[in-house]
C-alpha cells in the first residue's frame, strides 16, 4: 500500500518560479470507485506547464480569473504534469485489483472524473493533479498499460507531445501522398510530429534551427529549413499539403503561402506568439482547412501505444532532473538548447 504522504511539487498561483512549492509531506492520493492510484516512475516536462504557472492562457489582467485550459479558474494548489510513466498501486472497488502492478502511461486528455462525464474535457495537471509528485490519480480507463523495453525516463517523454502530434496527423489526415512542414520541429511535440509523420509514409520538411537539423534528418526529415528563412523564397508557393504549426507568430501568413490549395493547417501551439495576421482571402481562395489541437480523439492514444509497443517512435531525452529541481528544469526548458524533452526522475533509488 501507498504510504500516508509523499514527495510533490504544488503550483500555489501564477508567477515566477517562487510559485512552484517542493512539499516532502503532501497527502497522497486515494482512488475513487473507477480511479486507479499510480506510483509515478517519471514525469514529462512541457510547455503547458510554464504557460499555466505564468498565466499565459489567461486573456484577462487578472489570470487567476481563466488561466486553466478552459478558459476557467485553475484550482489552487494544483501538482502539474501532464506526461507520467508509471505503476499501478491501488485501485478503487470499481477497478479489477489485477490491474495493480501494471506499468503503465497516462492519456493526459480526460473525458471523465470522479466517475462522471465532463461537459468540457480537463487535462492532466491542469484540471486536476498531475505526475510532478510521488502518486497520483486517473480514472482507470486513462491509464494505459504498455509493454515494451523502453525506460520508464523515455516513457514518461512520449504521453503529451506524441498524443498531441498523432492527434494533429488524425486531424489533417496525413498519409503517404503529403507533404508536410513542422515548425518548431526540435521541441517535444514538433520532434514527434516528424517521427509520426514520416511514420505514415509522409514527405517531411522541417523548420528549426541549422545546428539542430543534423539529428532531425537522423530521426526522419527529409529536409531541414532555417527557422529564420523566409518559406515562399526558400520552399516555393503551393509547395507542400500540410503544415504542422507549433509556432505562430510573425511568420504566420508564409505557412498559408506554402500550402498548396486544399492544403491543411493543423495547430497545437504558438511560442511564436499567439496573435497572427490572416488575411481570409487566402483562406477561402485557396480552400484550406484548419484545425485546431487540443483535447485528442479517442482513437489517439490507442493507436500512440501501439505505435510505441511496435518500434516505430524513437523517444529523445535532452536531460533529466530530479523531482526538487523542476526550477532548473524549467529554466533548461526555456533556453530551448534542447532536441526532444526534458524529464524529471521522480521515483526514488
Amino acid at each position: 500500500m501507498p504510504p500516508s504522504t509523499m514527495r510533490a511539487v504544488l503550483l500555489t498561483g501564477h508567477g515566477g518560479y517562487d510559485k512552484l512549492d517542493y512539499r516532502t509531506d503532501h497527502p497522497v492520493p486515494q482512488p475513487l470507485a473507477t480511479e486507479v492510484v499510480i506510483r509515478v516512475s517519471a514525469a514529462g516536462v512541457n510547455n503547458t506547464d510554464i504557460n499555466t504557472r505564468i498565466g499565459w492562457y489567461s486573456k484577462n489582467e487578472n489570470a487567476s480569473e481563466d488561466a486553466g485550459w478552459g478558459g476557467s479558474a485553475l484550482q489552487l494548489p494544483r501538482i502539474q504534469g501532464a506526461d507520467v510513466c508509471g505503476e499501478i498501486v491501488a485501485v478503487g472497488q470499481g477497478v479489477d485489483t489485477a490491474r495493480i502492478g501494471e506499468r503503465i502511461i497516462v492519456e493526459p486528455s480526460l473525458h471523465e472524473a470522479a466517475g462522471e462525464p465532463l461537459d468540457t474535457p480537463w487535462y492532466f495537471g491542469s484540471e486536476c493533479d498531475g505526475g510532478f509528485a510521488e502518486y497520483t490519480k486517473v480514472a482507470a480507463r486513462y491509464a494505459h498499460k504498455i509493454e515494451t523495453e523502453l525506460s520508464d525516463i523515455e516513457l514518461a517523454s512520449l504521453p503529451c507531445s506524441y498524443s498531441t502530434a498523432e492527434n494533429l496527423m488524425t486531424r489533417a489526415s496525413v498519409g503517404p501522398q503529403d507533404i508536410v512542414l513542422v515548425t518548431g520541429a526540435s521541441g517535444g511535440v514538433g520532434s514527434a510530429a516528424v517521427q509520426l509523420a514520416k511514420a505514415r509514409g509522409a514527405t517531411v520538411i522541417a523548420q528549426t534551427q541549422s545546428t539542430k537539423a543534423a539529428q532531425l534528418l537522423a530521426i526522419g526529415a527529409d529536409r531541414c529549413i532555417d527557422r529564420s528563412d523566409n518559406l515562399v523564397a526558400t520552399m516555393g508557393q503551393n509547395s507542400v499539403t500540410v503544415v504542422i504549426d507549433l509556432v505562430a507568430g510573425s511568420t504566420f501568413p508564409q505557412l498559408l503561402e506554402v500550402l498548396k490549395p486544399r492544403g491543411r493547417y493543423a495547430v497545437s501551439g504558438a511560442i511564436g506568439g499567439p496573435i497572427v495576421e490572416l488575411d481570409v482571402r487566402t483562406l477561402y481562395l485557396k480552400d484550406l482547412s484548419f484545425f485546431g489541437g487540443t483535447i485528442i480523439d479517442a482513437a489517439v492514444f490507442p493507436n500512440l501505444v501501439k505505435r510505441i509497443e511496435s518500434g516505430d517512435i524513437k523517444p529523445l531525452v535532452a536531460q533529466t532532473f530530479a523531482l526538487k529541481d523542476i526550477e532548473q528544469a524549467q529554466e533548461a526548458f526555456l533556453r530551448k538548447a534542447h532536441i526532444g524533452k526534458i524529464v524529471l526522475r521522480v521515483k526514488q533509488s
